[in-house]
This record gives structure tokens, sequence and C-alpha cells, in this order.
């Protein structure tokens, strides 16, 4: 552990309850009222299992895995959107994320509007939000699009102005989740070259994505969940061989 050291995972873990008896019905729960409550404090998903890992100042952490093996979980977390169930989790410095598309904006305000919205949300004033719309909105190429109410955009167009937004911001830690995933080609590209300025400019990232080539443009290292379990961190390539490996088996 080091005095650079952003974010501090030790032995986490976070479990969700299953509440069954209440998917087998509502009269079969209360006709067991007792043994249904037994039941849901010992039944549970373990969407994370003793992640222990640390990222510092300027680096770059890309988590891969298959689906459902906690990646989000673990951008959530640092977000501080949920708490771990065990463990221990310390964050130096200001986390903005991008986890879900379109969060934070509302369908029926224009692109426009959204941005000032999704700014003052992240922390900006009315005032400096404003300063940095034009550039906002050069960015995300939505053209005359920035005029009309988001609930008319495509997934990719939210993308792109969630990620528009973001890239006014001075974070110190950044969460990317797969939002390269979507848009075209050209767009995913500035988006890429974005981060990789925010490292420049020595931003902490954190980076889910299925997109290896991604992975590794931007990544300097790499977590591999398996399990819901840290199967391996370490060197970007290294990291990523075996992953691939695992699908051939």
């Amino acid at each position: 552990m080091t005095d650079r050291a952003m974010i501090i995972f030790e032995n986490v873990s976070k479990d969700y309850p299953i509440y069954s008896q209440v998917r087998r019905g509502i009269k079969s729960f209360l006709f067991n009222i007792n043994s249904a409550i037994k039941e849901i404090k010992n039944l549970k998903f373990q969407a994370l299992i003793d992640a222990s890992f640390i990222v510092e100042k300027g680096e770059s952490l890309g988590i891969i895995g298959r689906n459902g093996e906690g990646k989000s979980t673990i951008l959530s977390l640092i977000a501080g959107v949920i708490k771990p169930t065990k463990g221990k989790i310390k964050i130096n410095g200001k986390v903005f994320s991008l986890l879900e598309l379109g969060s934070g904006f509302h369908p029926e305000l224009t692109g426009r509007e959204n941005i000032i919205l999704n700014g003052l949300l992240l922390g900006f004033t009315r005032s400096e939000i404003l300063d940095k719309i034009e550039k906002i909105i050069e960015f995300s190429e939505l053209g005359d699009f920035i005029e009309q109410p988001i609930r008319t955009y495509s997934s990719g167009m939210i993308a792109r102005l969630g990620f528009s937004v973001v890239t006014a911001a001075k974070p110190d830690i950044l969460l990317i989740d797969e939002v390269l995933a979507v848009g075209d080609f050209a767009f995913q590209k500035k988006c890429i070259k974005k981060m990789l300025q925010f490292k420049e400019d020595g931003v902490t990232i954190v980076f889910v994505s299925h997109d290896m080539d991604a992975v590794r443009k931007i990544c300097d290292k790499v977590l591999w969940l398996e399990n819901h379990q840290v199967k391996m961190i370490g060197k970007v390539e290294e990291v990523i061989e075996k992953y691939e490996t695992s699908f051939i088996k």
C-alpha cells in the first residue's frame, strides 16, 4: 500500500438476498412466515467474494470477465452507490462515473437541458456548466438533436451525451462501464482518445469492458473476475491472454 493509492479494496464481498418465498407467492409467504423470514435471511447471492486490489494515482485498471461476475458491482462499490457486505473500501478523491446510459437524464428535457441537469448532479455550478456547454455539445456531435427531448434519442445518442458531459469534468477517479459498446466507430475512437487524455492528466480510471482492444489501449493493468472472485490481476497482455484462453477449454 502506498501514499499514491486512490482505490483500496480489502477482502471486499457483496451479497444480495434471494426472496424465494415471495417468488412462490404471497399466500405461501404468509402461511409460512417464520420459516420464510429465516430463509430470506439465510439465502443470498454472492455478487463479489473477498476481492482485494489497489489502484494507484494515474493508473488505469481494466476489469474483465463474463456477464454477471461482479464487474459492475465493483464500480458501484467504488462510486458509493452500494455498500459492501464485508471488507473495507477506501477511496481517495472525487469520483465521476458513467455506469448506466441515461442515468441522471430526464426523458422530457432536451439534450441541452439535460447537460445542465447532469452537470449540476456532477457537482458543477450553473455558471460552470453554462461556460462549458458549447464544448460539450460540440464533442457530442448531436447537431440539431441537442434541442430535442432525449426520449427521441437512440441508446448510442444517449451514450454520446453522457460521455460528453464527463469530458467537461476534472475527476480524480473516473469509472466507465461499457459506454464504448454503443455508438459508431468514429465516436468510440474519439472517446478512447479523450480517456487517454484523462490518463495524461493523471486521472485514475477504472474501465469495465468486453472489448479487449479498448482495454489494451486504455489500461495499465487488468483484473479478471471469475466465479465472483479475483481470478487474476496483473499486466494487460498476460491477463487477457489467460482470459481468452479460458474460452477455448
